[in-house]
C-alpha cells in the first residue's frame, strides 16, 4: 500500500464521518445556523459610518497624529489611535484624500556597512583607471631612464677628458 493510498483512505473516512454527523444534526441546529449565516451576512453589510466620524472628528485630526502642545502642556487627541487608523483605513478604501498623515521624512541615502567595504571598492576603481594608464606609465619612465642613462655617459665621458 502507497503513501498517496493511505492518504486517499483517509480522507473518505473522515468524508463518512462527516456524513454520519451532519445526519444525526437536529433541525434546531440547522435553524441556529441559519439565524448565525443571516446575523453575519447582516454584519458584513454593515458600512461603518466614517463620513460621520470624518466629520466629527476633522478638526482633532489636523492636530496631529499623536497629540498636540496647547500652553506647554502636552495634549492627547480626544480619539484613539485605533479609532483613529479605522476611520483612516475606511476613508482610503473608499478612494478619498486623507490629508491628516504627517509629511514623510526623505529616504536615507547613506547605506549601512562596514567602511573597509566602501574603501576596497573605492582602491578597485582606482586600480582599474591607473591600469588604463599604465602603458604611457611605462613608457614615460622608460624614457626617464634612458634620459637618466645618457647624462651619467655624457657626464663620465666629460670626466674622463
Amino acid at each position: 500500500m502507497t503513501h498517496s493510498s493511505t492518504l486517499t483512505t483517509r480522507e473518505s473516512s473522515q468524508h463518512d464521518r462527516e456524513a454520519k454527523r451532519l445526519k444525526t444534526i437536529s433541525p434546531k441546529k440547522i435553524m441556529a445556523g441559519k439565524a448565525v449565516k443571516s446575523i453575519s451576512k447582516a454584519v458584513g453589510e454593515y458600512q461603518y459610518p466614517w463620513q460621520a466620524k470624518l466629520a466629527k472628528y476633522k478638526d482633532e485630526f489636523a492636530k496631529g497624529v499623536w497629540g498636540y502642545w496647547e500652553l506647554g502642556a502636552w495634549k492627547p487627541l480626544s480619539i484613539s489611535a485605533r479609532h483613529r487608523a479605522r476611520i483612516r483605513k475606511e476613508v482610503l478604501l473608499a478612494d478619498q484624500d486623507w490629508p491628516y498623515d504627517p509629511a514623510q521624512k526623505e529616504m536615507r541615502t547613506k547605506r549601512k556597512g562596514h567602511k573597509h567595504d566602501k574603501i576596497s571598492a573605492e582602491k578597485r576603481a582606482r586600480t582599474a583607471e591607473l591600469m588604463q594608464k599604465m602603458p604611457q606609465m611605462l613608457a614615460d619612465y622608460r624614457k626617464r631612464r634612458w634620459q637618466k642613462k645618457m647624462n651619467e655617459e655624457e657626464a663620465k665621458a666629460k670626466a674622463d677628458d
